[in-house]
């Protein structure tokens, strides 16, 4: 079986596979000071509730973002699960399409997973929009190169950053307003960050395919994925999996 783990800024997804079957998949906040065996104790004792035990992984992959938390994740696969994990951006793991940006060692790993999956579901050229701690939105060209792409607030920093810079302002949750004009503080803050998104979503949706010069698919990932597609058509397709299928991929193309 399979492990593979998704860490970024906010949480961290252990999924595991036994072929194309998931058979468990958990969730932590992210904690670049978390040990290996802090997540050991979690992530076993979840594993046994739903019958799967640590002998039973035999891979490992990761795509990690928070640099301090690359030696616990190894350690945890090492220790724990006795398997080497594969480490999506090291120089040794293909990815199996090619980067056509500048600064290639830049590019988050998580958003060329997405675009590895992205390629292999939908076929480029399109746009893959991933709403997480940042909202990116990254370019996949017909032939599954990775191109580049935007990177913008995500929208739970935009709130955060509301609720701590004005002292008037209460912290609020995402959701779509029912009207565009608040008729208090809480609405209109509402309305601020739902279509505000809505328009930064649908306005750089537009000026890339103005810019790339051809019809683009839109695929968006990412937990608040689903609330906003349901309110533009900029949209085409909600995949929650993208990530996790990425890793599979990867996972397969290095033990071919």
């Amino acid at each position: 079986m399979l492990l593979a783990i998704d860490s970024g800024n906010t949480n961290v997804g252990f999924a595991i596979y036994d072929g194309d079957r998931r058979c468990g998949y958990w969730r932590a906040s992210s904690q670049a000071n978390r040990t290996a065996d802090e997540y050991a104790v979690w992530l076993t004792q979840l594993m046994q509730l739903d019958g799967l035990a640590s002998q039973d992984i035999s891979a490992a992959i990761i795509a990690n973002v928070v640099p301090p938390a690359n030696y616990a994740l190894i350690s945890l696969c090492r220790r724990y699960f006795r398997v080497q994990p594969l480490m999506v951006g090291q120089p040794d793991v293909k990815i199996g399409v090619p980067i056509r940006v500048d600064r290639p060692e830049q590019v988050g790993v998580d958003r060329l997973v997405n675009c590895v999956a992205a390629q292999e579901r939908y076929g480029g050229p399109l746009i893959v929009i991933d709403f997480g701690t940042a909202t990116t939105f990254d370019i996949v060209g017909p032939d599954g190169a990775y191109e580049g792409g935007v990177i913008a607030p995500g929208i739970n920093l935009s709130i955060d950053a509301l609720y701590r810079a004005a002292a008037q302002l209460p912290r609020i949750v995402v959701d779509k307003p029912a009207t565009v004009i608040g008729k208090a503080t809480v609405p209109a803050m509402k309305s601020g960050v739902f279509w505000g998104y809505i328009g930064l979503i649908e306005g750089l949706v537009a000026r890339i395919q103005t810019e790339y010069g051809q019809p683009m698919k839109v695929i968006s990932t990412g937990g608040l994925a689903p609330l906003f597609s349901e309110a533009t058509d900029a949209i085409g397709m909600v995949d929650g999996d993208l990530t996790l299928r990425g890793l599979q991929l990867i996972h397969a193309l290095n033990n071919n």
